[in-house]
């Protein structure tokens, strides 16, 4: 068995050094837009509210994806809330 093992680890080291490493292919992402981070730098307040943690999480994901922090994907989906009702009402 201990024969077998020092086998396997000396082909893994030997393909290692003889293979060409795959270079990973890279996702181009947009520049986080301007606008969003003005909207987050003006003047602020605190706001606590309790949510689904289900619905933390894919905020949270989201913000990975797009580089937005939890603060500008609330304040830019509230803008976006409001601006929807005031116009649908």
């Amino acid at each position: 068995m201990e024969s077998s093992y020092k086998e396997r680890m000396g082909g893994l080291a030997n393909r290692l050094k003889s293979e060409q490493p795959k270079t990973p292919i890279q996702e181009v992402k947009p520049v986080a837009i301007k606008a969003i981070k003005e909207i987050a730098r003006a003047e602020t307040a605190q706001l606590n509210v309790w949510i689904p943690k289900d619905l933390v999480k894919r905020i949270k994901s989201y913000g990975i994806e797009k580089e937005l922090s939890l603060k500008e994907i609330t304040t830019l989906a509230l803008e976006a809330y409001l601006k929807e009702t005031v116009h649908s009402s």
